[in-house]
């Protein structure tokens, strides 16, 4: 691939409860992402996703590591010099009003289309306030800008005078769409953009996402806990469990061969829409709860639960890296010269020390 529109190094999110200790949200993850892609960050609720997607825009301060997004040369004189790496700037070291001009660039969807749309405002102001916040109506009138955004995203021009509570959960989303579509940006968050839709409309915004992605050359970061839909939208996959990336792969190669125990008990649950089929999946179910995130396991996080967890993944932690081709995994089980587990159980391979 060419060189990412946005690299992630070692981000931590942290959060200091008082007399209870502190939440290890997001704690070492390293991502990039590349122009024109959509990666999927897939995991179970809790394991920090939403946060990564905040920490990017900055809506969040990381605790600690760097978001680094490929800097425009007409914007080189409002980078300060300790920001500025080789053609990135570090989103982390910008102040708030740094970081403004950076905003236009980067946009996000919102999980819920009730919450995220002021009440108050008709959907034209909505949509226009961006337009204006950046200066971006200096070669055409707002309202027509207005109206083509609308019409972009399926929405009737003539509602522009209407207020949110007048729409559906659906036509609500497309407004997010459209308000975040209003700043021209490159790069968007969306977080969990369908999770509070019906399962109809939920393919009406996938493909609509995907249509403005070709015609925009638009980068998504889709976050969801919903596997289908991140295997039908994404082009790579990320898969986080307590703040860590345990694994990352293209959408095809994931689906089709997991590598982690996690992973594979995550796509198990992923019903399939054939009853043959279905009738002879095997499902993988974990047992035991989650860890919490204030005192986190010691070695690998996944241990715990894991059903092919040996002495050494309490105490030894894995690393992410490569197995096979541009296919990463965090378990000290499996490595480039066997990445089956079941092989390895089976043949009693000792376990891969780290460097």
């Amino acid at each position: 691939m060419s060189e990412p529109l946005l690299s992630i190094r070692d981000l931590k999110v942290h959060f200091d409860l008082p007399k209870r200790g502190i939440v290890h949200a997001v704690d070492g993850i390293s991502l990039d992402i590349f122009k024109g892609e959509t990666l999927g960050l897939v995991g179970e609720s809790g394991c920090g996703k939403t946060t990564v997607g905040r920490a990017i825009l900055q809506l969040i301060h990381p605790t600690g590591g760097e978001v680094l997004y490929r800097s425009e040369d007409q914007e080189k004189d409002l980078i300060p010099p300790q920001a500025r790496q080789n053609g990135f700037v570090d989103l982390s070291r910008l102040s708030a009003g740094e970081m403004r001009p950076f905003r236009r660039h980067i946009q996000m969807i919102f999980q819920d289309p009730y919450a995220s749309l002021d009440p108050r405002m008709t959907v034209g102001s909505i949509i226009a306030e961006p337009i204006k916040a950046f200066g971006l109506s200096r070669r055409r009138t707002l309202e027509t800008r207005v109206q083509e955004l609308m019409n972009l995203v399926g929405l009737d021009g003539r509602f522009v005078k209407r207020y949110p509570h007048e729409f559906s959960g659906g036509q609500r989303q497309r407004i997010g769409i459209a308000r975040a579509l209003a700043a021209e940006p490159d790069f968007i968050v969306a977080d969990e953009p369908i999770s509070a839709l019906d399962v109809s409309i939920q393919a009406q915004i996938m493909n609509l996402m995907d249509r403005l992605q070709d015609k925009f050359r638009l980068t998504y970061l889709f976050i969801s806990h919903d596997l289908r839909a991140v295997k039908h939208i994404s082009d790579r996959v990320a898969v986080m469990y307590l703040g860590e990336i345990v694994e990352l792969a293209s959408a095809k190669e994931l689906y089709h061969r997991p590598l982690m125990p996690y992973t594979r008990a995550l796509i198990s649950a992923v019903p399939v829409p054939d009853p043959q089929i279905e009738s002879k999946r095997r499902r993988i179910v974990l047992t035991g709860d989650v860890p919490s995130p204030i005192n986190p396991p010691t070695g690998c996080r996944f241990h715990a639960r894991c059903p092919y967890a040996i002495r050494e993944c309490s105490h030894i932690k894995p690393r992410l890296r490569e197995i096979s081709p541009d296919h990463q995994a965090a378990c000290i089980r499996i490595g480039p010269d066997e990445s089956d587990i079941d092989r390895v159980v089976e043949k009693g391979i000792a376990v891969q020390q780290l460097d």
